[in-house]
């Protein structure tokens, strides 16, 4: 660390970026910690001014340290919407039509374009009404509408009139589910509308920022181009998904077979991209002008070529953090200044942070500074580990210690955000790495020449068939038996324990030392019992869940590691509901076994009482009594002699709570999303009976009953 000052700084930044989120509502412990440091740094530098030779204070330090952390927490107390008055997380009510500007290339979807808007004027209350300044922004699914009214797409800089009322982001219902309203949050959007064709109008054009319309047009252009030259979807979607960051022709089968290898990476533009095209750049220049590699025009090049490439994928996050590092290498070369890629790396990362703070919480954000900690820290020690006597031998070990490097810092982070770990990473990234290094050059190339005859069909011949090899190479990979270990969860605690035990054990490799052994033994016992102790939880639990499944009933019995899901979903028919709401819980609860029964059959798999009438279901399970109420019909009387634990209402069978009582007792009543959204918010709006605890899934999230 002492060599590298900028670590110092951007780990007090980003504790002071960590505390703003934890505490949004403090304030005088920074404002008085910030005067603090700042007289007390102000004091000692008066202090040793006019000596020749500075020395070196301690109480210097850390008093710079805590400037750099109180600058992240003002980072991002200053960003917050909480504190603009106009902002629509602080209104009293949402406007109920508004102007807003597209501020993104927008993402086309199967039926919908993926806009982001940020709101101007909003208008409250009366058709006839002033709109009146507000802000936020908001992301609008907009209908593409039918053949015949087809949507254009949408463009960046366009002024739209929208009707209808935005709404927050739902919070993740389901246990594990992924927090797609803190997704959003740290890219300042806490509202979403779905619009169809005749809710927007187009009433002007005026782009936020010039240069990131250039940049967007630019990428439109260089997508168009290489979508031409390619020909085959599978070859241009992998193109444009690598070089443009644009997945909107990605096949979904493609994609996860390049995460089942490993090599999901290589399909959005990252710094590896960056860094290939800065190497082929620097051999290219070297072989113009040996010897000039840090004359001014010869590093000159080198960035306009980088700044036109984040330029082209419409600066896109990674590109950009690449971009910057890269620059600081290039002008510290320059000037003769001592290059270090680590202090680089952190100082990069200081100048996102101060632009964005909210860029720290982005997994994307967290790995790619990660990868290159990694290859940084580790590359030079594994690469003394064997040395190959054959060119060939050389290279491929250079390139797996690089694939392995990256690992060792990503690989726990990886599993914490994704849940698997792709085991043949190794096979598939060496491979991954020699055509990439062939396509990024040869897409730029295209890009460059493409207008020529004959010279850009060649080129987009050639690129198509390195892009043909990519994907069948990583195709092969990603389909040998077991290929990807999933269903693998980690707790906060667990994973920094893992990367405690990864500091610990590189101290020991490196120094020898007794304590980090000793230290290494303790972590890993912790880490045991934690383990350990979250096994046994699973080992013993049984519980009873109803869960969030759109327009569907979904019921969980867990009784260990196995689960009955009594539904009324067809998985096989649609596998998407199951994979995005509850396959998250069935891993995160530890479900080695999961059994479907579906509740409109007349029996259940497994040894479960269950009976099913016209307008009921019951069923028995645990000693409790489970009642699906399904429909109440007038013609049909009944009533259940004996008060039921759980009352499951379905399919808006319930309108008040006088037809429920007359012929059940509950103790728990549970609203699913079967029911539909405006009966069950006036159901919930009256008073229910005495004794009898509500709880509506959509409004309050999944129930659980443990025991």
């Amino acid at each position: 660390m002492r060599g590298y000052p900028f670590f110092r700084y951007v780990t007090a930044l980003l504790v002071g970026i960590v505390l703003a989120e934890t505490w949004p509502d403090l304030f005088w412990w920074p404002v008085v910690i910030g005067f603090g440091c700042l007289g007390v740094a102000g004091y000692l530098i008066h202090q040793n001014e006019r000596r020749l030779i500075k020395p070196l204070n301690l109480s210097l330090g850390l008093a710079l340290l805590g400037l750099f952390g109180v600058v992240g927490w003002l980072a991002v107390y200053l960003q917050s919407p909480y504190r603009q008055p106009a902002h629509l997380v602080n209104a009293d009510q949402l406007p109920d039509a508004y102007e807003a500007v597209v501020t993104n290339l927008p993402e086309e979807r199967a039926k919908t374009y993926k806009v982001e808007l940020s709101l101007r004027k909003g208008r409250v209350g009366t058709k006839t009404g002033p709109f009146r300044h507000v802000a936020g922004r908001v992301l609008v699914y907009l209908d593409k509408g039918d053949s015949l009214h087809a949507t254009s797409i949408p463009a960046y800089g366009e002024v739209w009139v929208v009707s209808g009322q935005p709404r927050l982001v739902d919070a993740p219902l389901n246990p594990g589910e992924f927090d797609y309203k803190r997704f959003l949050a740290h890219r300042g959007i806490y509202h979403q509308q779905y619009l169809r064709t005749w809710q927007r109008t187009i009433v002007g054009y005026d782009p936020p920022n010039r240069l990131v319309e250039l940049a967007y047009t630019t990428t439109r252009w260089a997508d168009s181009v290489l979508t031409t030259q390619v020909g085959t979807r599978a070859e241009y979607g992998m193109i444009n998904a690598m070089i443009l960051g644009v997945r909107d022709d990605l096949d979904p089968a493609q994609y996860q077979s390049y995460a089942a290898a490993g090599a999901v990476h290589v399909l959005s533009v990252s710094g590896l991209h960056v860094g290939i095209l800065f190497l082929v750049l620097s051999w290219l220049l070297k072989q113009i002008a040996p010897g000039k590699g840090n004359s001014w025009w010869v590093v000159g090049s080198k960035l306009g070529v980088l700044w036109f490439y984040a330029l082209m994928t419409g600066f896109s996050a990674p590109v950009l953090r690449s971009a910057i590092m890269f620059s600081f290498l290039l002008v510290s070369g320059l000037t003769n200044r001592t290059q270090s890629l680590m202090n680089t790396l952190a100082a990069s990362a200081l100048l996102i942070l101060c632009y964005d703070p909210l860029a720290a919480f982005s997994a994307g954000f967290q790995l790619s500074y990660l990868a290159v900690v990694g290859i940084g820290a580790w590359v030079p020690y594994l690469n003394q580990l064997a040395r190959p006597t054959s060119k060939l031998g050389v290279w491929l070990w250079e390139l797996s210690v690089v694939a392995v490097a990256a690992q060792l810092l990503t690989f726990p982070l990886g599993l914490y955000y994704f849940h698997a770990f792709p085991l043949y990473f190794l096979l598939a990234n060496p491979i991954v790495m020699v055509l990439s290094a062939v396509i990024v050059p040869l897409s730029m190339a295209t890009l460059a020449v493409g207008w020529i005859p004959y010279a850009g069909d060649a080129l987009g011949w050639l690129l198509h068939k390195t892009a043909w090899l990519m994907n069948q190479s990583v195709d092969t990979v990603g389909q040998l038996p077991g290929a990807t270990l999933t269903n693998i969860w980690l707790s906060l605690p667990v994973l920094l324990l893992i990367y405690a035990l990864i500091w610990v054990g590189s101290q020991l490799l490196l120094t020898r030392q007794r304590t980090y052994l000793q230290g290494a033994v303790l972590l890993a016992f912790c880490f045991a019992a934690l383990v350990i102790d979250e096994r046994q939880q699973q080992d013993t639990q049984q519980r009873l869940a109803v869960h969030f499944l759109p327009r569907k009933t979904a019921v969980s019995l867990t009784t260990g590691h196995h689960t009955l899901m009594l539904t009324d979903d067809d998985w096989q028919m649609n596998p998407r509901n199951y994979d995005f709401y509850l396959k998250n819980t069935v891993g995160l609860w530890g479900i080695d076994r999961l059994t479907v029964g579906q509740l409109r059959s007349d029996s259940v798999p497994g040894p479960l009482p269950y009976r099913r009438y016209p307008d009921m279901t019951l069923a028995v399970w645990r000693g409790r009594s489970i009642l699906f109420v399904n429909r109440l019909a007038d013609y049909r009387r009944w009533r259940l002699p004996e008060v039921v634990d759980y009352a499951i209402l379905r399919r808006t069978a319930v309108r008040d709570w006088a037809s429920l009582t007359r012929r059940v007792v509950a103790r728990h009543v549970i609203l699913d999303d079967s029911n539909l959204a405006q009966p069950t918010d006036s159901l919930l709006a009256q008073t229910p009976p005495p004794g009898m605890a509500v709880h509506a899934i959509r409004r309050d999230g999944v129930f659980t009953a443990e025991w």
